[in-house]
């Protein structure tokens, strides 16, 4: 086994120099935790080189996407009564927290602009299908009960068929494979708690 490790670090060490000499322009910070959803298979950098203007386009957009879901998600530790609710928040906060930083990771290493956490920013108007409004994620933080759990599943549903959008023009439109691999884990995971929500609801 340790044989084997020297050999991948030695394989790993020349192929990392012939990358650096290839592409004098590619970027360090690859402290892409590599945790995540489905193991995305990249061991390389993400240079410059190979990613195009919609793989930015996708992390820039789902980043505050997936902050206002793990916002929304973080509510119903304290207002869910339901415990479907409460295990369906978990879980979007165990997935969606980890894409949040390795999308960040993809952005720095590609000199560009992480966007800047602003909870009750109003993303809704940017673009990004989906996004609740200031006075939706007011009205949620009001409620509790019963009356959360619906609205929260109603929001949520809307939420998540945004990203599954997102996720189809990076699919179609990406380069990147590790963004278009996430694009699939969110298409996957997604469509089908879009399905059990439905469910819940009574749909």
């Amino acid at each position: 086994m340790t044989a084997h490790r020297s050999f991948f670090r030695a394989a790993t060490a020349v192929a990392a120099t012939t990358v650096a000499a290839a592409v004098l322009t590619a970027c360090g910070g690859n402290d892409d935790s590599a945790g995540g959803h489905g193991g995305h298979k990249s061991s390389a950098p993400a240079s410059k080189g190979n990613h195009n203007s919609a793989d930015v386009s996708f992390a820039t957009g789902m980043i505050p996407h997936h902050r206002q879901a793990v916002e929304m998600a973080e509510l119903a530790d304290s207002r869910a009564s339901s415990a479907e609710v409460k295990s369906l928040s978990k879980d979007i906060e165990k997935a969606q927290g980890p894409e949040i930083k390795k999308m960040s990771g993809w952005l720095k290493s590609w000199d560009q602009k992480v966007p800047e956490e602003m909870p009750g920013m109003d993303h809704s108007e940017h673009g990004m299908p989906g996004m609740m409004k200031p006075e939706d994620m007011d009205k949620l933080k009001k409620s509790s009960g019963k009356k959360f759990d619906d609205a929260f599943l109603k929001m949520m549903v809307e939420h998540h068929e945004g990203a599954v959008m997102m996720a189809a023009t990076e699919k179609s439109d990406g380069k990147y494979k590790p963004a278009k691999d996430m694009a699939q884990d969110i298409t996957t995971s997604q469509t089908a708690e879009i399905k059990q929500m439905n469910k819940l609801l009574g749909k």
